[in-house]
């Protein structure tokens, strides 16, 4: 079951792209955060949609928003595909074990061992003030993300 608008953020810590870890926890009391989770690096549809955030990645900054990508890629295959595509934002693994942070989230796939298309907007308390979840091969749109940000100014 996916997580609920209003609940609160479950923690976690993960590494980005450069094997740095990063906890949700860390952003709270000073921003916001929008977590993005997408099946795997280097698929058709995942990178229409990172590449549409890296090229809009100002909609978040105005807002004070962290954009932190996830999927259960290695942080190898993170960092490869961040560098390919100009990514300036983290990329985490949710490599092992295995998906679990997706699984906190709800929107792991266990049948296909990946994550859905999901995106939980977290503001500084660490409460999920907006979600944005669509099958794997559906795309979020550019809209769908200016309307969960505005739900952060509410």
């Amino acid at each position: 079951m996916v997580i609920e608008i209003g609940s609160d953020a479950p923690d976690f810590t993960l590494s980005n792209q450069y094997g740095q870890e990063v906890s949700l926890s860390s952003y709270r009391g000073r921003s916001a955060v929008a977590l993005v989770f997408y099946p795997m690096a280097f698929s058709h549809t995942c990178e229409g949609e990172l590449c549409e955030l890296r090229d809009n990645i100002e909609l978040f900054a105005a807002r004070g928003v962290e954009l932190l990508g996830v999927s259960v890629d290695s942080k190898h295959a993170q960092r490869a595909w961040a560098e390919a595509e100009g990514f300036s934002f983290s990329l985490l693994a949710d490599f092992w074990p295995h998906g679990e942070v997706a699984q906190r989230y709800g929107v792991f796939l266990s049948e296909r061992g990946f994550a859905n298309r999901a995106t939980f907007l977290i503001d500084t308390d660490g409460v999920v003030r907006a979600s944005i979840v669509t099958g794997p091969g559906t795309a979020r749109s550019l809209e769908q993300y200016r309307d969960a940000l505005a739900e952060l100014s509410r």
